[in-house]
This record gives C-alpha cells, sequence and structure tokens, in this order.
C-alpha cells in the first residue's frame, strides 16, 4: 500500500491533519521510554489519554477523509484496540515508504501504532513488530473500461502504474521483463487511480480491496484479473514493544469471536470475511 495528492479530498482536513502531525512530533512518551517491554507489563502511550496511530491518506475503504473526519476499515478496528485501552486513537497522516515501514515513524515516537493497510513481509519485520494478521488481501489490475487489458500479458509495450514502497511494486518489477511493460511509480493511491482515468498509463496494480472500491465508485474504469499472492495486513509496532503489541492482539481476538470485526467487515466491504 501508499499514496498522496489526495490533496483536494482532504482539503477540509489539512488543518487538523497539521495539528495532529505537530502533536505527535512534540509528544514524549508517558512514564518514558515509549512502550512496555516486557510482555503483560504497562502500556505506555506517546500522549496521555490516545492511542496515536500513523497511516497513509488517503486508502479507501481503509483509511480516508470523510465529511472532516478519518474514517475505514482500519480505523475501526484501531478504535476497538483504543477503546479496549480505556483511550481515543488520534490519528497522523505520515509517509508510507519512508516513515511507516521503514519502522521511522514509531522509531521517533510519532505514533504508537502503524495501521495502513500493510502488508507484513519479512523486510518490514526487520523494521517493525507486526500484529497477527487482520485482513487477507490479493493483487489486483485496474483498468479503464472497454481497454481490452484483461491481464498482464496484453501489457507489452504499455505503462503500468504501481504505488511507491507497496507490494503491487515489488510484484510488478519481478514481472515486467517476462511481459515487457514500463513500471510508473505514483506517490499515492489516488495519483495512480487517476492515471488510469487519464490515460497516464494503461493498468495499474495495487492491493485488491482499494481498487475494487474504486471501480464500484467509477465505473469507467474496472478490475479485470487479481493475482493470487497470499498478502496479509497487519499493525505495526515499535520493534520490542511487546506489552503494546500483546494488546493489539487481544483485541482483535476479541473483536473475531464477538463479530465485530464481521460487523466492521460487512460495513467497509458490503459482505462478511470469507
Amino acid at each position: 500500500m501508499a499514496r498522496r495528492r489526495g490533496a483536494l479530498r482532504a482539503a477540509a482536513l489539512l488543518p487538523a491533519l497539521a495539528l495532529a502531525v505537530a502533536a505527535a512530533g512534540c509528544a514524549q512518551p508517558t512514564g518514558g521510554g515509549g512502550g512496555g517491554d516486557a510482555a503483560g507489563g504497562p502500556v505506555e502511550l506517546i500522549a496521555p489519554g490516545k492511542l496515536t496511530t500513523c497511516t497513509h491518506l488517503p486508502y479507501e475503504p481503509f483509511q480516508f477523509p470523510k465529511d472532516g473526519k478519518i474514517v475505514g476499515f482500519d480505523v475501526d478496528l484501531v478504535d476497538l484496540v483504543a477503546r479496549d485501552l480505556g483511550v481515543q486513537q488520534n490519528i497522523v497522516d505520515a509517509p508510507f515508504d519512508e516513515g511507516i515501514q521503514s519502522g521511522e515513524s514509531l522509531n521517533s515516537n510519532q505514533c504508537d501504532v502503524a495501521a495502513a493497510a500493510m502488508t507484513i513481509t519479512d523486510v518490514r519485520k526487520q523494521n517493525l513488530d507486526f500484529s497477527d494478521p487482520y485482513f487477507d488481501a490479493e493483487q489486483a489490475l485496474l483498468v479503464k473500461k472497454d481497454s481490452g487489458i484483461t491481464d498482464l500479458a496484453q501489457m507489452r509495450g504499455k505503462k503500468l502504474g504501481v504505488q511507491v514502497g507497496t507490494t503491487g511494486q515489488e510484484y510488478a518489477e519481478k514481472n515486467k521483463d517476462q511481459f515487457g511493460y514500463e513500471v510508473v511509480v505514483f506517490d499515492d493511491l489516488a495519483l495512480q487511480e487517476t492515471a488510469v482515468q487519464t490515460g497516464q498509463v494503461n493498468a495499474a496494480i495495487n492491493d485488491n480491496g482499494v481498487l475494487l472500491n474504486f471501480s464500484k465508485n467509477n465505473p469507467d474504469t474496472q478490475v479485470t484479473t487479481e493475482f493470487a499472492t497470499g498478502d496479509k495486513y497487519g499493525i505495526g509496532v515499535r520493534k520490542g514493544n511487546t506489552a503494546l503489541l500483546q494488546k493489539v492482539n487481544e483485541s482483535l481476538k476479541k473483536a473475531k469471536e464477538s463479530g465485530e470485526y464481521d460487523a466492521i467487515y460487512q460495513k467497509w466491504f458490503g459482505k462478511k470475511p470469507e
């Protein structure tokens, strides 16, 4: 996953986001240290009474601005974690590539958790610790309707848009020699999707959840195929922050057992998880 220049979409939120970033940048861990390093130990947060989440906007329907608020599937799940900790969630918009997946946003105490539809990978595990998986995803191909492009096999000599730092970019780079397309890199999802609509690229590859949602809302586009990659999303915490990681896993497990997870899934995807 990744994004940005949904600037027009997020215009109403910019003042609030700027305040959130400024506050997170100045916050100090409560009780020192920033993190409860012993299993079962106290959970320490960077701002009293708040669970601060780093994400990257927009990535609809996982996290995106709407009516002056940040909403989405990931937002609702982290709200459950915050509720179980007896605090409120505070969301910070951060760069995905340099900040979130690198672990820098967590290491610099900008946030307590990272929830950004982020696939668990071995490379990312070197930078941060992941919760248990909470969402199964695949890669998908977005094209303009009636383009005739149904798979990467029709992409020879054409341009394929990817989002920087994502598993979709990795998949595209791995297969470009075989299928002979040019990879075009975008900073965020919104730019990538718009590039398909305007013909800047012939197709785009990203997680199926976001591209299926986009094509549903933009009937001039369609998802023509999905690629079985076995991607699984996880919530990230600073490496060694065992106490918070344990609480996140407990909340996810409880939500799945109670049916809250299924209700949130159906709210954002129109069906229960398979």
